[in-house]
């Protein structure tokens, strides 16, 4: 009885990290569908492969996401981009990003989430957001000028990240959010990668324009409500106004 504890929580682990295959897979297969297979004509393949091979997804599974996402695989079922805008606890915005091959399904348990308790609600938010270009990196040279950077890259404004903030960011590197026009998401990531940076997120997203102020307590609620939006298998992307 005393040791439960830990087959549970191994349980938990080994479940995370199977959402975690699961996601980069369907992330491989969309973003074959919407760019190709030609890694050097996809920014955002390239960026998801990285991730996936940290990961442990074998080459196997990875080929088969992307000649499913490009159409060149024996599995032609598709997948549908569905977007739900609603509000986490303290009225917090919040855009969901699902990728499903079965909307009748996904949807509702989306809208329970949504609906159940005092969690959160439904309604349009998108004007609350910029619906942007988003390519983050890290430099091994941790004096690197991020501005000079950006402005060279040909991205719109830049943030620095720390390791703490993303963890694919090692530490004593230097690290950056770079912020786009949506049609220049592969040019800046292409000119990052001929410069020394290595890329690991390449996509359009939502940046909030504002962002409550909460309390710690607050903070933790919208925390709880992310993270079991984010558990959801179809759910690909949560973009809230919270830092």
């Amino acid at each position: 009885m005393g040791r439960q504890w830990l087959h549970a929580k191994r349980a938990v682990v080994n479940n995370r990290k199977g959402q975690l295959v699961g996601k980069l897979v369907k992330e491989i297969t969309v973003a074959a569908k919407l760019g190709g297979a030609d890694l050097a004509a996809n920014a955002r393949l390239f960026a998801v492969l990285e991730k996936a091979k940290k990961s442990g997804v074998t080459r196997d599974v990875i080929e088969r996401a992307i000649a499913k996402g490009a159409g060149t695989g024996g599995d032609k079922s598709s997948l549908e981009h569905v977007v739900f805008e609603g509000y986490a606890p303290h009225k917090v915005p919040v855009i969901v990003e699902i990728y499903t091959d079965n909307h009748q399904r996904t949807a509702p348990e989306i809208r329970v989430m949504f609906k159940r308790g005092v969690l959160g609600m439904a309604g349009s938010n998108k004007f609350l957001f910029d619906h942007v270009g988003l390519v983050e990196a890290h430099h091994a040279d941790p004096a690197t000028d991020l501005e000079a950077a950006a402005i060279e890259a040909g991205a719109n404004d830049f943030e620095p990240l720390a390791h703490t903030q993303n963890d694919d960011i090692p530490e004593g590197h230097a690290g950056a959010r770079f912020f786009t026009d949506r049609t220049s998401v592969h040019a800046v990531s292409t000119w990052l990668k001929s410069h020394g940076w290595s890329v690991i997120t390449s996509e359009i997203g939502y940046v909030a324009k504002n962002y409550p102020e909460l309390s710690e307590q607050d903070r933790a609620d919208v925390g709880e409500f992310l993270q079991e939006i984010e558990d959801h298998d179809d759910v690909q992307r949560v973009w809230a106004a919270v830092k």
